[in-house]
């Protein structure tokens, strides 16, 4: 290791952990993804994992059928920006953009990417992009178009266990071997429980995700001043539920949290239930929907006819990249969609009137 490489991860947590005690499983998973996102491009083959906009031109593409739709059912405002959270490589940006650009659609592009390495790789693939590490920089006199695909999957959890004791934050601790495990911490928080959620069996885990409420939060309020919509992709679930869903993935597998902290994709399920209700309280429109069901909805089928006639000598590839988005047993039952648009503009398209939940009055 040369003198400028970071040092392991893994051996600072110990140093700290002996020094100053458990530490929370989200100071644990942040600092951990910090670490991973800084210094490489996890995505594709070589990397950890392949996400919807690698598979397909399809996702971007219905992506950027939905925001100029609404786009041009609110009247075509020339000002309208293109933000994305968390844009990987650029590749759903691209095809979004090539998508809005058929229909008159060609907005100003801002990234919110904190990776230096990726950084890098959207200035290739994205010339002029406007970069941000995060909201708080964005344009705050025109209306927001935004996307982000697997973004909030990787913001810290916070982890609260029942005990004997009662309800207390779950940590990351060490055992006589050095071994990082969880432990109860010591003080009460049942107070951080929803009152419904509190009676429950010793050993129930429930995740709480500030970052994401925050986000959304801040988002809601843009997007109601300013006009605008938002739309979120990532795996999770639309009702509230307990357990632990925190995982990493190394090399496209499934290895265990504590294996090599900083070397490894940390990842949560994402809680749209309490996303969606913080959004309505907020004042936008909100709408939820299976991934699989929203694309299908969104004409991904007739997208996959259309390509697969163009160049049929890829009709197997096509096909199989729409069944991997789509199907059941692939991404389209375990990943999520959320819609989020302001009070006085269109609602987005896709969405069963079932799920869409209006901004109160």
């Amino acid at each position: 290791m040369s003198e400028d490489a970071p040092a392991d991860l893994g051996v600072s947590f110990r140093r700290l952990i002996r020094s100053h005690g458990p530490m929370p499983v989200a100071r644990y998973m942040g600092e951990s993804n910090a670490r991973y996102y800084a210094g490489r491009d996890p995505l594709g083959a070589a990397g950890d994992f392949t996400t919807a906009p690698e598979i397909s031109q399809m996702f971007g593409e219905m992506v950027g059928l939905w925001l100029a739709d609404i786009w041009v059912r609110a009247g075509r405002p020339a000002d309208a920006i293109y933000v994305e959270l968390g844009p990987g490589r650029g590749t759903l940006a691209k095809d979004a953009l090539r998508a809005m650009a058929s229909q008159g659609l060609r907005p100003e592009v801002h990234l919110v990417e904190g990776s230096p390495a990726l950084r890098q790789i959207q200035s290739g693939a994205l010339g002029g992009a406007i970069f941000h590490d995060s909201l708080d920089t964005l344009p705050d006199d025109r209306p927001i178009l935004l996307a982000a695909n697997e973004f909030l999957d990787a913001l810290p959890v916070r982890q609260l266990v029942m005990t004997e004791k009662g309800w207390r934050e779950r940590m990351v601790t060490l055992d006589d071997a050095e071994g990082f495990v969880f432990a109860a911490g010591p003080g009460p928080m049942d107070d951080a429980v929803p009152q419904d959620r509190r009676a429950a069996e010793p050993g129930t885990v429930i995740e709480t995700c500030p970052g994401a409420a925050a986000l959304v939060g801040a988002l809601c309020e843009r997007i109601e001043r300013q006009g605008g919509a938002a739309i979120f992709f990532d795996y999770g679930y639309l009702a509230p539920q307990n357990g632990s869903s925190l995982q990493a993935i190394r090399a496209h597998e499934k290895v265990g949290v504590f294996d090599a902290p900083g070397d490894m994709d940390l990842t949560a399920l994402v809680d749209f239930a309490t996303l969606a209700e913080l959004a309505r309280r907020s004042g936008v429109a909100t709408a939820t929907a299976e991934q699989g069901a929203w694309l299908a909805a969104m004409g991904i089928g007739i997208r996959a006819q259309a390509l697969a006639t163009r160049s049929p000598e890829r009709s197997k590839d096509i096909q199989e990249a729409h069944d991997r988005l789509v199907g059941a047993a692939a991404m389209g039952e375990l990943f999520k969609v959320m819609a989020m648009t302001a009070r006085d503009w269109p609602r987005g398209a896709g969405f069963d009137e079932g799920p869409r939940r209006k901004p109160p009055e």
